[in-house]
């Protein structure tokens, strides 16, 4: 029986949770076909950067029991330089926002495959935004182009275009979820 609760992360092995189901939904990790139905993720943390993130404010996760089901992933602009992939996303929103404005980036948002259908993607934004709307003003993420079930389920919970860019050779929609 489930037994489902969002909290953040508060152990080490709650990280190493994050990243095993990580790993299983890369986009390296699945098919094409499943890319198309299910989404995927694009960038790949390792454990110290998970952490480092986590230190300065704790990533949002869903667990059933004991077991890390669901996650989303916060990082502060000051981490614009750590990860190579997401230096143009940082770069974009440098140039498309008030720079008043305080806002945490949700880094990576991912479902166990078991789990999906079931209100975990909105569960875990609903918690993001109660754990993290006293502190900014908005929540910005990055979704590609092509992962159009990610794309469909942030306009769903309320995220808006910021921008729609090219990095890579990918098009990526930078979107906001306004708190104020």
């Amino acid at each position: 029986m489930q037994q489902l609760k969002y909290t953040t992360v508060t152990s080490h092995q709650e990280l190493e949770e994050i990243l095993l189901l990580q790993q299983k939904n890369l986009t390296a990790s699945i098919s094409s076909e499943e890319k198309k139905k299910e989404g995927f993720v694009t960038v790949e943390h390792d454990f110290d950067i998970l952490k480092k993130m986590n230190d300065q404010q704790p990533h949002i996760i869903a667990k059933d029991n004991d077991m890390v089901v669901g996650y989303t992933l916060c990082m502060t602009k000051d981490f614009c330089n750590d990860i190579e992939i997401l230096k143009p996303m940082f770069s974009k929103i440098k140039k498309s926002l008030d720079p008043s404005k305080n806002y945490i980036v949700m880094g990576q948002v991912c479902i166990d495959k078991a789990y999906r259908g079931q209100g975990l993607f909105r569960g875990l934004y609903q918690q993001m935004k109660i754990e993290l709307q006293e502190k900014y003003n908005l929540l910005i993420t990055e979704v590609a182009a092509n992962n159009l079930r990610s794309l469909h389920a942030h306009y769903a919970v309320g995220f808006k275009t910021l921008v729609i860019y090219e990095a890579d050779n990918i098009e990526w929609h930078l979107i906001h979820w306004n708190w104020e």
